[in-house]
């Protein structure tokens, strides 16, 4: 039997921005990309979806933002278990998911974001303003 361990998700997030943070040659900029995007992501994905977001990830031209947004779906992918989620194909893998895996997926998704809120707030504690 396996336990619940509450860290389960905590814990690749935290790891996830602490190394983009720890990244040599980042600027205050690049700093304030990253937590904004992390504490954006929830409110994203809720209204505009998971395809959505996966798309936007090759749209992005602030580096800091697209940092956070491949991390998030290295994150999911490893969560999840679903494989070619995080890399080029992760659009596909989506679009071809059937529903009742799309609404469990963005779920997860759900409960990731807020984690990204969560611990962009205690790792980025001292990057204030906006962009």
């Amino acid at each position: 039997m396996t336990t619940f361990d509450p860290r389960t998700i905590s814990k690749p997030v935290y790891e996830a921005l602490a190394g983009l943070r720890s990244q040599s040659s980042q600027d205050e900029a690049r700093l304030k990309e990253q937590k904004n995007q992390a504490v954006e992501l929830y409110t994203y994905l809720a209204t505009w979806g998971m395809m959505r977001l996966k798309a936007e990830e090759r749209a992005l031209t602030q580096e800091g933002k697209q940092q956070v947004v491949k991390k998030f779906f290295e994150c999911l992918e490893s969560l999840s278990g679903l494989k070619n989620l995080a890399g080029d194909r992760g659009l596909d893998t989506i679009k071809d998911l059937s529903s009742d895996d799309y609404l469990g997926l963005t779920g997860l998704g759900l409960e990731l974001a807020n984690d990204f809120s969560f611990w962009a707030n205690a790792v980025y504690h001292d990057i204030t303003g906006e962009e």
